[in-house]
């Protein structure tokens, strides 16, 4: 299994679009239900620090994030939104609980 995190922060008065574009792709995740893949959104409580965790799953032909469209609209304009830019980092599942 593979995982990503990404952390970065919006800029404090473009952090609530940065949540909507999430919230879009969320949508089209529910509609689509895509396989091979679990994906989590974070909002700090600093109002502007998100985190998102991509955790890709050990299956036939899973389906790829990239290919849902709201997450290209959403990566589309991501550093004109940020203060500081997304940094992804390679983690390591130690343990989880549901």
């Amino acid at each position: 299994m593979k995982t990503i995190v990404v952390r970065y922060q919006a800029k404090p008065d473009r952090a609530d679009e940065n949540q909507r574009l999430i919230e879009k792709v969320f949508e089209d995740l529910e509609k689509q239900q895509p396989e091979g893949f679990t994906y989590k959104v974070f909002r700090l409580d600093d109002g502007v620090s998100f985190i998102h965790v991509v955790i890709e799953h050990d299956v036939e032909n899973p389906s790829s994030l990239q290919d849902v469209a709201a997450f290209q609209a959403f990566v589309a304009d991501i550093g004109d939104r940020c203060d500081v830019p997304p940094v992804a980092t390679s983690a390591t599942i130690v343990g989880g609980y549901r």
